[in-house]
Parts: C-alpha cells; sequence; structure tokens
C-alpha cells in the first residue's frame, strides 16, 4: 500500500455528497476523505451503529494511527486486552499494531469519527464490506485484503466476552 505524497489542498466534503455504505444490517459507513483526496495525509469516516451492532472485530493496524472521536451515544472500544467505555466527546489514538475493536455500548446508539493517518486507501475497503454483506463478496475476500487494507483480525478472548455481555443485556430487556 502505497501513500501519496502530493501537495496537500482543501478538502470539502459536504453532507449530501458523501458516499454512504450499509457494511451490515446495523451500522452505516459515510466516506469522508480518503489518501488520495489528503495527499496522504489523512482518511476519514463517519460510522453509524444501531443498537446491537457487533461493531468492528478486533484487529490492528501495522501503518497507521486509528483515532476515534465519539460524535453522540457510547462506545465501548477494546484497545489491547482492555475494554473501554467512550461517551459523546470522548477522543481515542491507537497507535500501530496495538490491537483494537470497536462496538455500540448495550441499549446504544452511537456515532464516531474514525480518522486514520498518515491516510491509507481504505475506501475500496469499506465497499468490500457492503459487498459481503449484500452477498456480492465473500468473508474470505476480506481475509484476504488483509495486506493490501493493512487491517489483520485475530481472535480476542476480551472482546468476545464483551459483545456476549452485550448480547446478554440486551436479552433482560
Amino acid at each position: 500500500m502505497t501513500v501519496d505524497t502530493q501537495p496537500q489542498r482543501p478538502v470539502l466534503i459536504r453532507a449530501e455528497q458523501a458516499e454512504s455504505l450499509q457494511d451490515g444490517a446495523t451500522s452505516l459507513i459515510t466516506l469522508l476523505a480518503d489518501a488520495g483526496d489528503t495527499g496522504g495525509a489523512l482518511t476519514a469516516n463517519k460510522a453509524t451503529f444501531e443498537k446491537g451492532s457487533p461493531g468492528a472485530p478486533a484487529h490492528f493496524h501495522t501503518k497507521a494511527t486509528e483515532l476515534f472521536f465519539v460524535l453522540d451515544g457510547t462506545m465501548r472500544i477494546l484497545v489491547e486486552n482492555e475494554v473501554l467505555t467512550l461517551e459523546k466527546g470522548d477522543f481515542l489514538t491507537v497507535p500501530p499494531t496495538v490491537p483494537h475493536a470497536f462496538a455500540p455500548a448495550p441499549d446504544s446508539t452511537a456515532e464516531m469519527l474514525v480518522v486514520f493517518t498518515p491516510g491509507l486507501h481504505r475506501f475500496d475497503y469499506y465497499r468490500l464490506l457492503e459487498r459481503v454483506y449484500r452477498g456480492e463478496a465473500t468473508v474470505q475476500e476480506i481475509k484476504d485484503s488483509s495486506a493490501t487494507y493493512d487491517n489483520h483480525y485475530f481472535e480476542s478472548p476480551e472482546w468476545q466476552a464483551s459483545l456476549a455481555e452485550a448480547a446478554a443485556f440486551g436479552t433482560d430487556l
């Protein structure tokens, strides 16, 4: 994966022009700026989660820091072996190689601004997620794209326990 090094210029994405992708039954990704738009400086999207969304599974990146800013609701975010709760207005950075995952807290909807720096060409990865959700691509294609999109998945007992707790919370209502 190469990072563009062209001179930076202002990037304006109007809300009505942003591409939105349904990557699951309970989540939406709104594409804001990819590495090619920002001269490689960053990649940004807005992630919207309905109650019960599984969010993103445990993974890490090797080439970029991922930044999370909670715009609304409450998120649970795995960082290494600890599950943190972030509220509206909270901000978190996750450096390269640090394992993480995220989902809305039990019984919460949420919106997050997600930024990668330096920028990674990730918009086609998000489009792949939507194709998998629609049945037009396979989970194996996601696994095969790990090196291309710098997404490296792994099993996390802490994250699995957090998801099980959230599922149990939902059935107790």
